[in-house]
């Protein structure tokens, strides 16, 4: 008698699809692989951090894993074996809300492999936002991933619908991205979409308010961190991104010709030391006025993976030091060591009251105050 193969069901399919959106997570900045495994209450409930730097919960998951692309680093590649399954726009919508009704999450984050055309995956994808918008009436924090390759049309209604979309640049540069992929073009499905997005979420505009963001795979294309950095200040200096997140390449996941599956590493944490240390550097340019040029790296193109970047630059320049602290201004103070943004303001309200002599005056002296004894004199 012939076995019968029961077609899966709104949830069996959303278990599959969410577990196959960890392939795109975006941490927020860790050594470890903590973070990445999802929420407690479902599977596909992701603790994420948000364009502003805030964290909370987002209802995650493709809406479709069926790809025609070939993205080598991908394990949802097309030709892969992997099992294929698609949600409508309706179904997406109503589990979202079930759990958003029940407060178990703040908002919405939805991708999708490419079925046919990249203007059908995002039609899927604007669908669900249009049902919530326009039928729910719901009014909360919807994050559209943009298709590779989406026309202008697709990429407006998406961005008219949402409150933060994101387009991954992938890679540095069109070298590194032709290591990755044969079907795509790094200009115009990557790069032309992303300076699009740029231009109709500009200061000004009328979809000023939604946040653009774009992440890097880090290490499939065998790139140098100093390109990606070199990027990095191209993004925020040029195009107005609001946010970029990283994702270290695991080995394993995508095709053996990558670079990244032949790089040596020194040990299986690696990957994710390099993924924060490019998390501290992107700090670095948005909070605490360096600029791309600035980083410093230990051997060509590679940042320390023994010191954080800002320590690493303080090693480098002692002509800089020592930084007094009754009288440099705020920014010169965040070159030091040990001293952040909290730290520093506390410094200038304390410095405003009375002269500061020695260490303890300048807060609880922590073991990453200490850090600072070394730049700084009273």
């Amino acid at each position: 008698m012939p076995a019968i193969i029961r077609q899966p069901d709104t949830y069996q399919k959303l278990e599959i699809l969410s577990g196959d959106a960890q392939y795109d997570l975006a941490c927020a900045c860790g050594k470890s692989e903590n973070g990445r495994t999802r929420g407690t209450d479902g599977n596909w409930i992701y603790p994420i951090t948000l364009p502003n730097g805030g964290s909370s919960v987002l209802f995650r998951t493709l809406v479709s894993n069926v790809c025609n692309n070939d993205c080598k680093y991908c394990p949802l590649r097309e030709n892969r074996d992997v099992r294929r399954c698609s949600l409508t726009p309706e179904q997406t919508a109503e589990a979202f809300l079930d759990y958003y009704r029940r407060r178990k999450v703040f908002g919405l984050f939805l991708s999708s492999g490419v079925t046919g055309t990249p203007d059908i995956a995002m039609a899927r994808l604007i669908s669900t936002a249009e049902i919530l918008r326009k039928r729910y009436e719901y009014r909360g924090y919807i994050h559209l991933k943009i298709i590779p390759g989406a026309s202008k049309a697709a990429i407006e209604r998406a961005v008219s619908l949402s409150s933060a979309v994101s387009l991954n640049i992938e890679t540095p540069g069109a070298g590194n991205f032709a290591k990755l992929s044969d079907k795509k073009d790094y200009l115009k499905d990557i790069i032309d979409p992303i300076k699009y997005i740029s231009e109709i979420t500009a200061k000004g505009s009328a979809h000023s308010r939604v946040k653009q963001t774009t992440q890097f795979i880090v290490g499939a294309a065998g790139e140098s961190d100093s390109q990606i950095v070199q990027y990095m200040g191209g993004l925020y200096d040029r195009l107005n991104m609001h946010r970029v997140f990283f994702s270290a390449y695991q080995r394993g996941l995508g095709e053996s010709s990558l670079p990244g599956e032949n790089t040596p590493q020194i040990d299986g944490q690696e990957k994710f030391v390099r993924e924060h240390r490019l998390y501290q550097v992107d700090y670095l340019l948005r909070k605490y006025g360096f600029t791309s040029e600035e980083i410093e790296y230990d051997s060509p193109g590679r940042l320390s993976v023994n010191f954080d970047p800002k320590e690493f630059w303080a090693s480098r320049h002692p002509e800089f030091f020592p930084v007094n602290v009754n009288t440099a201004d705020k920014l010169r103070l965040l070159r030091v060591p040990g001293l952040g943004h909290i730290t520093v303001n506390n410094l200038l309200k304390r410095r405003s009251e009375q002269r500061l002599r020695e260490l303890s005056d300048i807060g609880k002296v922590t073991a990453l105050l200490k850090k600072a004894a070394p730049f700084i004199t009273f």
